[in-house]
């Protein structure tokens, strides 16, 4: 018995003992919980809060409209229209979070899906049918991508590939989204894209306006778009700007990245538009967005609301322009119904200000065939005055003869006999009649190709005897080409316009082509080039940059002011004709018998010319190469071009013009097109400064 309660008291003693083992475990781990928490809220608990209440500050540059681009007289010939749109700007949501603010969008308006294309459906069709889409790929394919034979990019491609009759789900509704969507995801992060800015209805704007606050990213504002005043007039000069869905241009991508540009952002990509880029795109709005952690926008600060581009005021007179293009227009339309001209396509007319350089009309024409009715209709082309070239024939003259004098070939009133030229075994050469001994001015009036002949042989050391052989040194090609240059013939004259032709340099060294050299009929120049080689002669020896942009102004306010001048271009002399005194008056003098005295080669066209021009005609046999060549085979059929080169008053010119007409003509009927042109365009410029 006494065993008996002695075990049981052994029993219970042990009860007790494990008991407080327990609660002192259960004690001890509290302390060390409680510890633990107090060490996070004392040390760490400022952290997290932090954390908790985490904001970002992300500034996003909103777009501002270009400057505009007015006409001398200060009108405005390219403005901004302003467009209602709608845009959407990625804070960071994923896929389905865009998807699903593109579902809501599709019910507020209507979006063309003209511009989805067949692997925006597949890329959509895989997003709403993820477990059909991983269908669509074997056990085998699935094993070799576990077994890092496959990428990702490849599983994804191998979907892509076997998704067809599937496309044919996607409803009218779904296309709306998906075309939306796609908008969505052309865009970057943080940068505002347009969804829509094309007939947006003031019910489409009103009502999204109304419901931001359920669409994520969605905003409304106003777009602008490119305006012209005076529609085609100058448009090929005026130059375009990337549509929305291009962007910046991928040529010229790293450029405009490392100005701040952001990748969507329209920016000029020709002429005018491309050239002045820098002032025209003006200054960005700035607009700080806050969001939270989870990427919710908290609020919005304008920052700074940021500025119009600057404005170009242009050298060129839109009256006097829309008044020249309407000449070229008729007289090409005119012309087409002579005999001779079923190669004549287009026409070319420049005039500068030859004492500063300022280009007061740079226009162009071109015939071209609709594509569907077969009929002849005509474009701008305005943009040929600087980008094509031809062979222009005796207006190159004047600087053949002053080529001469600076070479010392000849000086002023040395004689030529204007007999035509015998080269052994060649074809002869002459003039267009034998206009007896000649000195280097009437050597101009007459056009004689003869004494421009005799010119070059003394230029390159050659001795002409009739019907023997003539050797000019190899140099002398070299030699009249940097002579010609120097007035802007065959080299680029420096215009404010990218894309500049130099013209084409014929490379033979024979006697033969020397000869054609000089009298305009192997090199080719363009409308420009003669513009400035006139100019130069003109104002006495200065090659002077010619430029379409006057000044640039800051932008016109509200109230339609104009801005202040920012900046005005002053005029930049290239360089001055080497030249001894009386050498051009003696040119000059030339070109004004041409115009002024019977016998001169333009005296007739202008006769009762009240504004006492001087010049130079051209006719130059040319082979054709527009764009009918292809129906000619090897042998493209000759034909004429012609030229003028004008400057008025012979004393103290005001204005200086360059005319060309290509392929004017086939056979031996001269059409006149550069008088019929050249006469109308001087009447019209001085009937225009009369009136004013």
């Amino acid at each position: 018995m006494t065993d008996v309660l002695e075990k049981k008291k052994k029993k219970k003693s042990h009860f007790p003992v494990r008991l407080n083992l327990l609660f002192f475990s259960v004690f001890l781990l509290f302390s060390i919980l409680i510890l633990r928490l107090g060490f996070v809220q004392i040390v760490y608990g400022e952290n997290f809060k932090r954390e908790l209440e985490r904001k970002e500050d992300i500034t996003i540059h909103n777009p501002v409209p270009r400057g505009k681009m007015l006409d001398r007289d200060y009108n405005v010939i390219v403005d901004n229209v302003p467009k209602r749109a709608i845009t959407y700007t990625n804070m960071g949501a994923s896929q389905k979070e865009m998807l699903e603010t593109a579902e809501k969008l599709a019910q507020l308006i209507e979006k063309k899906v003209d511009k989805v294309t067949e692997r925006d459906k597949k890329d959509f069709w895989i997003l709403k049918n993820p477990e059909r889409a991983e269908a669509l790929i074997t056990k085998d394919e699935k094993a070799l991508f576990k077994a890092k034979k496959l990428k990702d990019n490849d599983i994804y491609q191998l979907k892509l590939e076997r998704i067809d009759d599937e496309l044919a789900e996607i409803t009218p509704e779904e296309m709306e989204v998906l075309a939306i969507y796609r908008e969505f995801t052309s865009g970057y992060k943080f940068t505002p894209q347009i969804v829509k800015n094309e007939d947006v209805t003031a019910e489409e704007f009103a009502i999204v306006s109304e419901h931001l606050q359920s669409l994520s990213g969605i905003d409304t504002t106003t777009d602008w778009e490119r305006a012209y005043a005076h529609e085609s007039t100058l448009r090929s000069i005026l130059g375009n700007v990337t549509k929305t869905d291009e962007g910046l241009p991928a040529d010229r991508l790293d450029h405009f990245l490392s100005l701040g540009y952001s990748r969507n952002d329209r920016v000029g990509k020709s002429q005018l538009e491309m050239q002045y880029e820098d002032v025209l795109h003006g200054t960005k709005a700035r607009v700080k967005t806050v969001t939270d952690k989870a990427g919710n926008v908290i609020e919005t600060e304008v920052v700074s609301n940021g500025k119009r581009g600057k404005d170009l005021v242009l050298t060129v007179d839109m009256d006097l322009q829309n008044a020249v293009e309407k000449i070229i227009e008729e007289e090409l339309w005119a012309l087409k119904t002579t005999p001779g001209t079923a190669l004549l396509d287009r026409a070319y007319v420049v005039l500068m200000d030859p004492n500063n350089g300022e280009v007061l009309t740079m226009a162009g024409k071109r015939l071209v065939k609709n594509k569907d009715t077969g009929n002849l209709e005509i474009q701008d082309d305005a943009l040929g005055t600087i980008t094509t070239s031809y062979n222009v024939g005796s207006a190159v003259k004047g600087a053949t003869i002053l080529t001469g004098y600076q070479t010392g070939a000849i000086t002023p009133g040395t004689r030529f006999d204007d007999r035509a030229i015998q080269i052994k075994d060649t074809p002869v050469k002459k003039s267009y009649a034998y206009l007896g001994v000649l000195n280097d001015v009437n050597a101009l009036k007459l056009s004689s190709n003869v004494y421009m002949f005799h010119t070059a042989f003394r230029i390159g050391n050659g001795v002409y005897r009739f019907n023997e052989p003539l050797r000019l040194a190899s140099n002398t090609g070299d030699m009249i080409r940097n002579s010609f240059a120097s007035f802007g013939l065959g080299s680029r004259t420096g215009i404010d316009l990218p894309n500049e032709t130099t013209g084409l340099k014929g490379s033979s060294k024979l006697p033969g082509h020397i000869m054609d050299l000089v009298i305009g009929q192997y090199d080719t120049y363009s409308p420009m080039q003669l513009a400035q080689y006139i100019s130069t002669i003109a104002n006495g020896g200065k090659r002077l940059k010619p430029h379409l942009v006057k000044e640039i102004r800051e932008p016109i306010d509200d109230t339609g002011e104009l801005g202040p001048v920012f900046k005005e271009i002053q005029p930049t002399v290239l360089n001055t004709i080497n030249a001894e005194p009386g050498w051009i008056e003696r040119v000059q003098l030339g070109f004004e018998k041409v115009y002024q005295e019977p016998g001169g080669t333009a005296y007739k066209r202008f006769l009762g010319a009240t504004y006492s021009p001087a010049g130079k005609t051209g006719t130059a046999e040319a082979f054709y190469d527009g764009p009918e060549r292809s129906r000619f085979g090897k042998e493209p059929p000759p034909v004429m071009n012609l030229s003028l080169v004008t400057y008025a008053p012979s004393k103290n010119p005001k204005v200086a013009m360059a005319v060309i007409v290509p392929w004017a003509y086939q056979g031996t009927t001269d059409n006149g097109a550069n008088f019929r042109i050249g006469r109308r365009v001087l009447d019209t410029y001085f009937g225009m400064a009369k009136s004013n």
